[in-house]
């Protein structure tokens, strides 16, 4: 089976997420990576989008689970982000998440959980 690799460096949003005081009042910045690991149903034919999965139809899921709600743990999010891309395109085979929090610390550039997930 041929497979495509798909991928996302440092997405930047903004999202409700953690357990203390500052956390509850306002949202912070995430920064998500991914790999996504597809199937090659068919050739790809240059002037049909059919012929692929769409990486805006990918990016678009990751921004609607992250800022969906208030979420209490990263990992609780890339639990719901993994399964959430699994379940809507049947046509990854993995996918490999990072989720890190740029300001959570001043002493390091970013702190996070990472997942991967096989079909």
């Amino acid at each position: 089976m041929q497979t495509r690799r798909i991928f996302f460096t440092q997405l930047a949003l903004d999202a409700r997420i953690g357990i203390l005081e500052h956390e509850l009042r306002s949202t912070q910045p995430l920064h998500i990576d991914a790999e996504f690991d597809v199937r090659v149903a068919e050739p790809v034919r240059d002037h049909n989008i059919r012929t692929v999965l769409d990486y805006r139809q990918l990016r678009e899921t990751i921004l609607d689970e992250c800022t969906r709600a208030h979420v209490n743990l990263l990992e609780t999010l890339i639990e719901h982000v993994a399964d959430t891309l699994m379940e809507k395109f049947p046509e990854i085979q993995r996918v490999k998440i990072r989720i890190s929090k740029p300001n959570a610390f001043s002493d390091c550039a970013a702190v996070g959980i990472e997942l991967q997930r096989e079909r």
